[in-house]
């Protein structure tokens, strides 16, 4: 090989890594301000979502839309449903880092529910035919996992404005808002920690597909819904 052939694979080399430098870059940059993959590790949200699902997240669309009940939301834990302080040393920190960035692993701090009290709600479990009570009128909940109650665990509570109060849709399994209710902050979780908005399905390939939003029949219209401030 010549000297001219060396120097021409080595300027292919460069330009493949600054290709790769470049690609990263730019989904960094779109991941953090406009669009997220998670992993769904658990089965508190089924059937709407289910444990290995890859969903595409929106950052953007609680900036100009409402948050309202029945929303399903993306969230960070940290000093609400996780700890503020968690880890397991900065090597097996780094791999899980890479694992949840990738999409092949679930976060420690991240989470979806469903809103269940938006600011100003009072939430109640449960009516006398074993329904959620929002604001004092039974909630029918299609979203439930077919079989499960409404809650097994009673509860009674008011949302402060800027919280949420949250359960995921297999009740029977899913620790949320009211694992917490003895917790600082009552299980509540700050607007302000709403990452975004699941949009689509996309992997595994069957469930590839877009994910609705609550219809108007299924949002109770009292008080109204609560606006997440724009960052």
């Amino acid at each position: 090989m010549n000297q001219t052939e060396r120097r021409s694979r080595k300027l292919g080399w460069r330009f493949v890594v600054l290709a790769v430098v470049l690609v990263i870059a730019g989904s960094a940059v779109i991941r953090s301000c406009w669009l997220d993959v998670y992993y769904i590790p658990s089965e508190s949200m089924e059937p709407y979502l289910v444990t290995g699902d890859r969903v595409l997240v929106s950052r953007t669309d609680y900036n100009s839309t409402t948050i309202v009940r029945g929303d399903v939301v993306v969230f960070d834990g940290r000093g609400s449903f996780a700890p503020l302080n968690s880890g397991q040393g900065p090597v097996a920190d780094a791999v899980h880092t890479i694992g949840v960035w990738l999409g092949v692993a679930g976060s420690d701090t991240v989470y979806v529910k469903r809103v269940i009290g938006v600011g100003g709600d009072h939430v109640k479990c449960c009516a006398v035919d074993g329904r959620l009570e929002v604001n004092g009128v039974p909630r029918d909940e299609p979203y439930l996992y077919p079989g499960d109650a409404a809650s097994t665990s009673a509860f009674d509570v008011v949302v402060p404005e800027g919280k949420l109060w949250l359960m995921g849709d297999h009740r029977s399994v899913s620790a949320d808002s009211r694992s917490l209710l003895g917790a600082p902050g009552g299980g509540m979780v700050s607007v302000d920690k709403v990452i975004g908005r699941p949009l689509r399905i996309l992997w595994p390939f069957e469930r590839f597909g877009p994910l609705a939003r609550p219809t108007a029949s299924a949002i109770l219209p009292v008080p109204p819904a609560i606006q997440k401030d724009a960052q």
